[in-house]
């Protein structure tokens, strides 16, 4: 708890200095304190270059930033969020302290100069560096080292917008990837405390200040619901452009890596200079996108804008995240949506603002595929609460669609492209490529559902599992009994208390003979008892027994199917009287 408390307050001071760097160099090279707000002007610095002075600062901050990541943090290029939940994974954790200034100064001069991405990623990847740093310096156990790490990404997340809830479910939703009573209270520590910090600095308002929208008729919900289907295609479609833009990169730079940042510049440029609303985190458009001032071609010029300045910043070497992008783009699709709803239902639509706001949300949760976040974030950033069932509607529709349209999310396809899957086993892993036939054990002698638990507790003991499979009368598959259920109902006396095995019998998830290994264990892991049934890749009937000691044995015993199937079940004498074998 303590340690939490202290990486939150870590993250909530990183959270200053990184957003001051951000402003420091973005007056340095624009000349102004958010060119988005005032896109088009000149630089005050060189007004004689007028709006062409954008041609020339990506190239600047190229020359700086590219060095640095190159030299001393090359894990720092990119937009963060991915090599955390790596480092939690898959490496136990641990990040190397260095990234955290590394990111600060690489992030913050990338958007200072005109880079189109977030803040989100940076601040998430200072954040759990700090924490990893705190937790291997006071020797903590690897468990307790990635809750630190998490700790970081959400008091990160909570001191930059204001949004402490936002952050714990950013940390388990994304980071963890599970929800527990322990992980929870250790990041609303972290959380709390990086929010008091920030609240002090940046002030307790709203990062995002909108109007009232509230519903006013139904109607308005089937047109949430068709918007929030096409959020969540747009997603996927930005993830999708995003890894092609820096595969095309890829294959057109061929000079040393420290440089590709100052040449891909001169492109970054390019499209500053043909639609300046790209420079940096473009906040001040957005939000002039929710009030409705702009017309529907430029919106959809604007998103498409947004993708490819975005993209083509990660893909020349950019440091920065993609959560600000994402609400950018959701931003000016819904806004386009509610304008053209607008014009076809007038009197029913509603406000232009409401259909922008659940827009940010609905693609975020397309792209990154976390509703809980999504909903909660949205919430906190814009105080608005008007909207909640409408946002909650079309953030899980985007999440459905999204999740029918591609197996990964804009952070995790990052990752599989590196041929690295975090549910997979790690690579070189002496455990986990074999699939689960290769350590197949002999079925144990299923117990008949009609069995007395007194009964079933002495084949339990002499079985040597801490479970069995139970079949019906006749001979159909039920599920599996456990040791553990069995002694716990039996120590019961109320009236109605389970009297034989069928009564406690549980279903298990599904192990087949042609799963990888590695998912397999994580599935036994979280199952009751001590093994799984296995079944064949068509039917419903078990054909082997999956174990924590067969999947040891796989590592000097490449085909433990060789066991004597008798060695696997109690003799025939020690059955009770009158029951089967």
């Amino acid at each position: 708890m303590v340690l939490a408390v202290l990486v939150g307050a870590g993250a909530g001071l990183g959270s200053i200095v990184f957003r001051w760097c951000i402003q420091t160099f973005t007056r340095l090279f624009s000349g102004h304190a958010d060119y988005a707000a005032a896109p088009g002007s000149a630089n005050p610095h060189v007004p004689w270059l007028g709006p062409f002075f954008v041609l020339v600062t990506p190239v600047i901050g190229g020359l700086l930033y590219g060095p640095l990541v190159n030299r001393f943090a090359k894990e720092a290029r990119g937009h963060g969020v991915p090599e955390v939940m790596l480092a939690v994974a898959k490496r136990g954790g641990r990040i190397s302290p260095k990234v955290a200034v590394v990111k600060t100064l690489a992030s913050a001069l990338t958007i200072g100069s005109g880079g189109s991405v977030g803040r989100e990623g940076p601040i998430v990847q200072i954040g759990s560096a700090l924490g990893s740093t705190l937790g291997r310096v006071t020797g903590l156990s690897e468990e307790r080292l990635k809750l630190l790490v998490a700790c970081g990404a959400a008091g990160g997340i909570a001191a930059t917008f204001n949004a402490p809830l936002a952050g714990v479910f950013f940390a388990m939703e994304l980071i963890l990837r599970t929800f527990t009573v322990e992980a929870f209270g250790a990041t609303v520590l972290a959380s709390v405390t990086a929010s008091v910090i920030g609240r002090a600095a940046f002030g307790d308002v709203a990062f995002l200040s909108l109007p009232d929208f509230p519903v006013q008729y139904l109607g308005q919900y089937a047109l949430f619901a068709v918007l929030g289907v096409v959020a969540g295609a747009v997603g996927v479609g930005f993830s999708r452009v995003l890894y092609a833009i820096e595969d095309a990169c890829d294959w057109l730079w061929r000079g040393p890596e420290w440089l590709r940042p100052a040449v891909g510049g001169l492109a970054l440029g390019l499209v500053l200079l043909a639609l300046p609303e790209m420079y940096g985190v473009g906040y001040p458009v957005l939000e002039k996108a929710t009030e409705g001032s702009y017309a529907i071609g430029f919106l959809l010029l604007l998103l498409v804008g947004k993708m490819i300045a975005t993209s083509l910043t990660i893909g020349i070497g950019g440091s920065g995240g993609v959560f600000a992008p994402s609400l950018f783009i959701g931003a000016m699709l819904g806004a386009a949506f509610g304008a053209v709803a607008h014009g076809l239902l007038p009197g029913t639509a509603g406000a232009v603002g409401a259909y922008a706001l659940v827009g940010m949300g609905a693609v975020f949760a397309g792209s990154s595929r976390a509703p809980i976040t999504a909903v909660v974030i949205l919430f906190e950033l814009t105080g608005e609460y008007s909207i909640i069932l409408p946002l909650m509607l079309s953030i899980v529709l985007a999440t459905a669609v999204s999740r029918l349209l591609t197996r990964d999310t804009i952070y995790t396809l990052k990752l599989r492209r590196r041929g690295i899957d975090l549910d997979g086993p790690t690579q070189d892993a002496p455990l986990g490529g074999q699939q689960v036939a290769a350590v197949l054990e002999p079925l144990p002698d299923p117990l008949p559902a009609s069995l007395q638990l007194a009964d079933a507790a002495e084949l339990l003991i002499r079985s040597g599992h801490g479970a069995l499979p139970v079949r019906d009368d006749r001979g159909a598959h039920l599920g599996v009994v456990t040791a553990q259920a069995v002694a716990e109902t039996l120590t019961e006396q109320p009236e109605g208390t389970p009297t034989t095995v069928g009564e406690l019998a549980l279903p298990t998830p599904r192990v087949t003979t042609d799963q990888p290994l590695a998912t397999a264990l994580h599935t036994l892991l979280t199952a009751p008892g001590t093994g799984l049934p296995v079944m064949p890749t068509e039917g419903n009937e078990p054909v082997g027994w999956l174990s924590h000691q067969g999947a040891l044995r796989a590592l000097h015993h490449p085909t433990p199917t060789q066991t004597r199937p008798e060695q696997m079940r109690p003799p025939q004498d020690q059955l009770p009287q009158g029951q089967p074998a």
